[in-house]
């Protein structure tokens, strides 16, 4: 899976998708695709993270209290 990376507009491919959906984790591995040469994995807020097309993450996979009533 692919997401773009907010201040770069570079695509990061998440390399740990578990992490991704948890919404109890607020970052997770993943590497820059950019250039030719495969660059080392890192870790990326979500917070630092959209969809390609700049939609935001869905609330279920960044809030831990999704369900709550009051939020």
């Amino acid at each position: 899976m692919f997401l773009k990376h907010k201040k770069t507009g570079d695509m990061v491919e998440m390399l740990d998708t578990d992490a991704l959906f948890d919404p109890c984790k607020s970052s997770v591995s993943g590497r820059f695709h950019v250039g030719e040469e495969m660059p080392e994995p890192a870790s990326f807020d979500k917070s630092e993270l959209v969809f390609p097309s700049d939609e935001k993450l869905p609330r279920c996979w960044i809030d831990p209290h999704y369900r709550s009533p009051s939020r």
